[in-house]
């Protein structure tokens, strides 16, 4: 078994291969392999390199083509997933045939998998089922997510999921039905579900923990879970499929002892019965990488437990690695993987070594000794990869753990083992239910008594860092108690090193956030807090400021420009949070009450002078909605901030002569519209830094090429390009640079502190 630990380190390098070489260089090394080499070691190892390579390379060159953004495409392909939301269903679909509708147009034929949305406001879309072959007209999009600085990112979800576009399904012409296909176990075991069960906690826990359909979770079910670290539990994962194969275990080696009672030990075919339940499960559950994952992994763990010619556990996790990134080589960048991996690799180094627990005390006294070990690990791993800690998930596992290992998943399982009896099945999954609603309540009390916490993004690595040593500190075998309990308190007392640095009174922080076609800026001093704009609403009901922050947070005052969707879209969001008074022009509607912004009101935040310019006192009336736009001018010691809104060339007239020259920073109006950003203002302000809050590959060409060619010469930045872009003004301090990561190849920025943003002419998109 000396060949673990190679087999996992090829599939590492043709990983790395595929990611950062050019396209055909895994294939070239290969072929280069094989005429160098004639060891068939070598050979294998290689030929584990490029197959690891090869998805990566395929997931960087299979993306839409940008020449066909938003251009109707005739597409047919198998449903991979089906998931209704209200009045629109998600759909996922693996492509077979794609031909643009117009031509001359770049070839879809290299698109795999796409993701849609159907929209039925209407009720009158045909019913759709996983597996059936579908022809649909569809606009798409290269495959891309808002950039914003510690929030979800969207697109390099996409991308390990190897999902090349996104967009919507035409209604006109109606989608074709190609082929039907029967429904899938999984699909069967819901649909029996529904019938058997009424809508509630039950019913969506028990489709979750047996057949992996996450997707009947509520949004409240996801909230308990992710806020008391209990997400593992509803993941079809090792603990699932494990306890599958070891029912499988032990009923086969239970009928060996009936059948062959003098050498039931030394027959095999048991454990050829768990290794196929395994099997069997995760395909039943969907096989999708999580379930694939915990298949792989119970695998080589039987193969261990067996004895027979087995590996090392150490050998065993190499392996287990190994045949995992080989079957799905872009899972090296799924959280999930690791957290899995990296909590086998702690429970061997606290059980290596060590004697099986004895008797009801020893095996509760191992439970709670694992759990407390692993806690401030998985806390580590889960603050790297999802910006958050649950506080609450060290106790709550304790007790949820062995709950829904030792009762909940065996009767629900036994439940659907006994679906031929009802009275018995009902009976199992009644007490399931009991169980799933003690555990939903549970949570809930958990996570209110110790709250989701989402640390600064300073305090991240740290106290990572200081949650593995932590863990180092107790797991590792050897060290002296005294030495365990000193480290321990010195690590404790970090989150109180790490106090969060405010911004200095008479500076300002300014970050214009990318969401997408509108508009959110978030101003901040020493002290106060002030939201100009929300971003929009989609028609899906999506507000990109719902995901911007972890609930809740403070805000003075929110100055809501005025009440087009794209200003005022995010305005229910901030009912998570907590606002003191909300602004907008006289004659608006944005859903709360508020107080009317007008030319002369100003205040004095912590040094720095807020004044909004525009519009006038009085009746508005006779200026359209873009026109009547709260103008908001921002000074922080010799430097300013201007946020126009949506006004015209001819508002700006009216303001221009009340700002001194030269501008910090212009958010540009209208997003880049050529209808703002006037020749006027652009030469009395003079504007160093310009940012364009826009919608990358918009329908409206913002920014337009007219005001982008008025404002060459200066610093321009576009949210579409170069995600949310942060500046800190006033007191000596000027700077401005990415609030998230640099963005070249990722979302195709051109890179650099400062670079011109050019536009192509509407008429020429």
């Amino acid at each position: 078994m000396g060949w673990a630990l190679p087999l996992a380190v090829a599939a590492l390098l043709g990983i790395a291969a595929g990611w950062l070489a050019p396209a055909g260089l895994p294939e070239a090394g290969l072929l280069a392999g094989l005429l160098a080499w004639r060891r068939w070691r070598w050979m294998a190892l290689l030929l584990v390199a490029s197959l690891s390579a090869w998805p990566v390379l395929q997931a960087a060159t299979s993306d839409l083509p940008q020449g066909l953004s938003r251009e109707e495409l005739q597409l047919e392909g198998r449903l991979l997933q089906v998931v209704p939301q209200g009045e629109l269903t998600r759909l996922l679909v693996r492509v077979e045939a794609c031909q643009p509708q117009a031509a001359p147009r770049p070839s879809c034929e290299r698109l795999r998998r796409v993701r849609l949305t159907l929209f039925d406001a209407e009720s009158s879309a045909p019913e759709m089922q996983v597996g059936d072959r579908w022809r649909f007209t569809v606009r798409l999009r290269p495959p891309t997510g808002f950039a914003n600085p510690h929030t979800f990112d969207y697109a390099a979800w996409l991308w390990r999921e190897r999902i090349d576009a996104t967009g919507y399904v035409r209604r006109d012409p109606e989608p074709i039905l190609l082929s039907s296909s029967l429904p899938l176990p999984a699909q069967r075991g819901l649909v029996y579900l529904d019938r058997r069960l009424e809508e509630g906690v039950a019913r969506r826990w028990l489709a979750a923990l047996t057949l992996g359909a996450g997707e009947r979770l509520s949004e409240d079910d996801w909230e308990r879970l992710n806020g008391t670290g209990t997400t593992h539990l509803v993941v079809i994962s090792g603990l699932h499929v494990g306890l599958v194969a070891a029912f499988a275990l032990l009923l086969g080696r239970g009928m060996a002892r009936l059948v062959v009672p003098g050498r039931w030990r030394l027959v095999t075919w048991p454990w050829w019965l768990a290794g196929a339940a395994a099997v069997g499960y995760a395909l039943l559950a969907g096989f999708a990488p999580p379930a694939q994952r915990a298949m792989l992994m119970t695998l080589v763990g039987l193969w261990v437990a067996s004895g027979r010619h087995a590996p090392g556990p150490w050998q065993a996790w190499w392996l287990a690695l190994g045949a995992v990134l080989l079957l799905d080589p872009l899972s090296l960048w799924r959280p999930g993987l690791w957290l899995s991996f990296v909590a086998v690799a702690l429970l061997i180094v606290i059980w290596q070594g060590r004697q099986r627990p004895r008797g009801l005390r020893g095996w509760l006294w191992a439970l709670v000794r694992t759990q407390l070990l692993l806690a401030p690990l998985m806390a580590a791993a889960v603050l790297i990869a999802f910006d958050r800690l649950a506080p609450a998930a060290p106790l709550v596992n304790l007790l949820a753990v062995p709950l829904v290992s030792t009762l909940m998943v065996p009767l629900g399982l036994l439940g659907w083992l006994l679906a031929w009896m009802p009275p018995l099945s009902g009976l199992c999954w009644w007490l399931f239910g009991i169980l799933a609603e003690a555990l939903h309540g549970l949570l809930g009390v958990a996570m209110a008594w110790l709250p989701l916490w989402s640390p600064a993004p300073w305090q991240r690595w740290p106290l990572a860092l200081a949650l593995v040593l932590l863990a180092a500190c107790w797991a590792l075998p050897g060290l002296a108690l005294r030495l365990r309990i000193t480290a321990s308190m010195l690590l404790g007392l970090l989150p109180l090193v790490l106090m969060p640095t405010a911004v200095p009174p008479g500076q300002l922080e300014v970050r214009v956030h990318d969401v997408g076609q509108g508009q959110l800026v978030d101003l901040r001093t020493a002290r106060h807090r002030l939201l100009y704009d929300t971003g929009p609403r989609f028609r899906s009901g999506y507000m990109p400021l719902s995901d911007l922050w972890p609930r809740p947070q403070h805000f003075h005052r929110v100055i809501v420009s005025h009440d087009d969707i794209d200003h005022a879209g995010g305005v229910p969001a901030l009912a998570e949070h907590r606002v003191d008074a909300f602004m907008a022009p006289r004659g608006e509607d944005i859903g709360v009450p508020f107080e009317h912004c007008q030319a002369g009101q100003s205040w004095r935040w912590d040094d720095v002078r807020f004044s909004l310019l525009w519009p006038p006192p009085g009746d508005n009336a006779a200026w359209s909605s873009n026109d009547r736009s709260c103008v908001l001018l921002v000074e922080a010691g010799e430097q300013r901030v201007l946020i126009t809104g949506d006004v015209g060339r001819q508002v700006e007239r009216f303001f221009v002569l009340d700002v001194e020259a030269p501008l910090t920073l212009l958010v540009a109006g209208h997003h880049g519209s050529h209808t703002s950003t006037g020749p006027q203002l652009v030469e009395l302000l003079d504007p160093r830094q310009v940012v364009f809050s826009a919608g990358r590959d918009n329908p409206h060409g913002h920014p337009s090429d007219e005001v982008v060619r008025r404002l060459r010469g200066r610093c321009l930045w576009n949210t579409a390009l170069d995600g949310a872009v942060t500046w800190r003004l006033g007191a000596g301090s000027y700077a401005a640079g990415d609030a998230m990561r640099n963005l070249v190849g990722w979302r195709g920025g051109v890179g650099g502190r400062c670079h011109g943003v050019e536009s192509a002419p509407l008429d020429a998109r």
